[in-house]
């Protein structure tokens, strides 16, 4: 087994985390925090995760290569439900976590600061290598169960099936049961894990019924982040 804190990630540890891991197979989540990698550091965005309540295992910088780690690896995250990214944080509370923050005997769930519309695997991916080699110390397989993440403008239909979600191994946010995020968008799978798959394997299993209903609950409320007269470059970490 690996380390439970990553090697070389900053650490910022949290004040909380989602309990018990429940068992199962293991899984690892992407998603987007949706702000600008070029302006909002990843040691702010944990900050601010941790200040309301929702952190993750990671916050990646994939411009700067920076990686901090709030909880460890063996406890579950509190970022899975709820509403998308930092700009929406302040409508985020604890009584909004899923199920499935618990579910498996890993559930690591990495937030990358970057736009679900401008998938990261596009740019400079600082730091990657380090971020799976620890995966893979953990023995989480690579394979991509659910296929590859749907496009931002079409990810809030995506069917998310809880089969596909139980045989573990790498998935997008928007492919997590529960969730109704859209979430990492469209990224290339195969740049970011080394493991290529046909497009919507998986999902071409599941049933289309559920996309419309899907659609509906993804109408989530609107806050920002970010005070009109205050700059973007400000540390998301309020005192």
């Amino acid at each position: 087994m690996g380390y439970a804190w990553m090697p070389g990630a900053r650490c910022v540890r949290a004040a909380t985390d989602g309990g018990a891991l429940k068992g199962g197979a293991p899984r690892v989540v992407w998603q987007t925090l949706r702000v600008d990698p070029r302006l909002v550091s990843a040691h702010s965005a944990a900050q601010r995760l941790d200040q309301v309540g929702r952190p993750c295992h990671l916050v990646w910088n994939p411009l700067t290569g920076e990686i901090v780690q709030l909880i460890p690896i063996l406890r579950a995250g509190c970022s899975l439900g709820g509403v998308d990214g930092l700009d929406h944080v302040r409508c985020a509370a604890a009584d909004h976590l899923t199920r499935v923050n618990t579910e498996g005997r890993l559930c690591v769930q990495v937030s990358v600061v970057a736009f679900p519309w401008e998938p990261f695997t596009r740019g400079p991916m600082v730091g990657l290598d380090g971020i799976l080699e620890w995966l893979d110390s953990w023995h989480i397989p690579r394979r991509w169960t659910a296929g590859s993440p749907e496009p931002f403008a079409h990810a809030h239909a995506t069917p998310r099936c809880r089969r596909l979600w139980a045989r573990g191994g790498h998935y997008g946010g928007s492919q997590v049961p529960e969730c109704a995020t859209a979430d990492p968008g469209a990224v290339d799978v195969e740049k970011l894990t080394g493991v290529a798959v046909p497009h919507n394997v998986g999902l071409l299993r599941q049933s289309r019924d559920t996309a419309p209903a899907l659609a509906r609950q993804a109408r989530i409320p609107v806050g920002r982040v970010f005070e009109p007269e205050e700059p973007a470059t400000a540390s998301l970490a309020r005192s």
